[in-house]
């Protein structure tokens, strides 16, 4: 007798045979159909999965280095006694290595007004010194100059609080305090008018529209804390190690003192938006699973349809891991090129997400993603490779189990059973 000859896996007449099954026929249009919406859903489930993570985590990085931007990761307050010994404090702390600025501010609320509009704002005193450090201020002087903002009684002011109170550089506008002076009938506010020195934009609603920055002398005496500081605002090289700098920080301020880092004085918005993604990845990841369930039921009815192809197979040699490998190739060629297609169209979108949405915004006349409601004054998107990846890997998983159960119906298909009515 001759020996059995067995090929290789996925020898070239498997890739054949899949690779024919994909092409539709006439009478194979309705399974074509079926592979087409799996092909669909899957390139959209992909591409959208990565836009959204992509968004959500823009936003978040974006909100992080805004807010770290201008508040400090360590915040020190006095314990005990007032922190009338800021100056001493603030520049041993400011010896610690990894420690980038030790800042001394006064902060207090008050209501902003102008001719034309009144709003209420934080005001923040701050060194000149320390200010021109502030990259995310500095750096973004839309108007005016910080340059002699400790000699004069100019302040800085958020371009949507200009916008709001209809001012610019070199106008004056009136702070409303509602604690000043101390009089036998009671205290009265304390009301004082301030040239705006400058108008800084830092692209973040919330912050542009509420800071005002003050000389810091002028806000201990606005404020009635002459001689002290509310806080100590320390910005550090890296935030996520803010637990190394505790101990070396304490340290340095040899005097009772109070800290509190970014993540607690934001843990409640982070956490929103970390349990916001994780439920976006959820319920996104159901388009890829319908995609991947479309795959089993086409691929079923094209095993019904090739009954007697896979008989005749059988009884030519073809092994069942040849018959399972062949369905196998045929649903996991879409998985893959769904998968492919929709990283690419996910991969544009977010190299180009700020253009589409002003060609939106154009379109349909009106505005998308309003600074406002977001805080962020431009839609960012930051693709994370380890999560694209995560993405493509679930994307191929589903893909190739749902081809399993159909690629193992094929391979136990009896031939003689197949073939009894053909």
């Amino acid at each position: 007798m001759p020996e059995s000859i067995s090929t290789r896996p996925f020898a070239p007449f498997e890739w054949m045979l899949s690779l024919r099954y994909l092409r539709a026929r006439r009478k194979e249009g309705f399974i074509s159909v079926i592979a087409g919406f799996s092909f669909l859903g899957i390139t959209l489930g992909v591409a959208t999965l990565i836009i959204v993570m992509a968004v959500m985590n823009g936003f978040r990085q974006e909100l992080l280095k805004k807010i770290l931007g201008l508040n400090g990761h360590l915040l020190i307050q006095p314990l005990e006694q007032p922190l009338t010994d800021w100056a001493v404090v603030a520049a041993r702390v400011d010896k610690v290595p990894g420690i980038r600025l030790a800042a001394p501010i006064v902060e207090g609320q008050a209501l902003a007004s102008s001719p034309f509009n009144a709003s209420g704002v934080l005001v923040r005193g701050i060194r000149g010194s320390d200010l021109a450090k502030l990259s995310s201020v500095a750096e973004n002087i839309k108007q005016g100059t910080l340059q002699g903002f400790d000699q004069g009684q100019g302040i800085a002011i958020g371009s949507r609080l200009a916008e709001q109170l209809s001012v610019r550089a070199g106008d004056n506008i009136t702070l409303v305090a509602p604690r000043g002076a101390v009089t036998p009938m009671g205290t009265t506010p304390r009301i004082k008018s301030y040239r705006i020195a400058a108008v800084f934009e830092i692209g973040m609603s919330e912050y542009d529209a509420a800071f005002v920055f003050m000389p810091l002398k002028e806000a201990q005496a606005y404020f009635n804390r002459p001689g002290d500081v509310t806080a100590i605002e320390v910005y550090t090289d890296n935030p996520d190690r803010v637990d190394a700098y505790r101990p070396l920080v304490s340290k340095a301020a040899a005097r009772p003192i109070y800290m509190i880092d970014w993540r607690q004085r934001n843990a409640t918005f982070f956490n929103a938006l970390e349990v916001e993604r994780n439920v976006m990845f959820l319920i996104l990841t159901l388009i890829v699973l319908v995609a991947a369930l479309n795959i089993v039921s086409g691929l079923i009815m094209l095993v019904k349809d090739k009954g007697s192809d896979i008989a005749i197979l059988r009884t030519m040699g073809a092994t069942q891991g040849a018959i399972m490998r062949v369905f196998f190739v045929t649903g996991a060629s879409i998985g893959i090129v769904g998968t492919l297609v929709g990283f690419l169209l996910g991969t544009v979108v977010c190299l180009n997400i700020e253009s589409i949405r002003h060609f939106l915004s154009w379109l349909t006349n009106t505005e998308l993603f309003s600074p406002e409601l977001y805080f962020l004054s431009r839609l960012p998107a930051d693709m994370n490779p380890g999560e694209t990846t995560a993405v493509m890997v679930m994307a191929l998983g589903l893909s190739f189990l749902a081809t399993l159960y159909p690629s193992w119906r094929a391979a136990r298909l009896d031939p003689v059973e197949a073939l009894r009515y053909e």
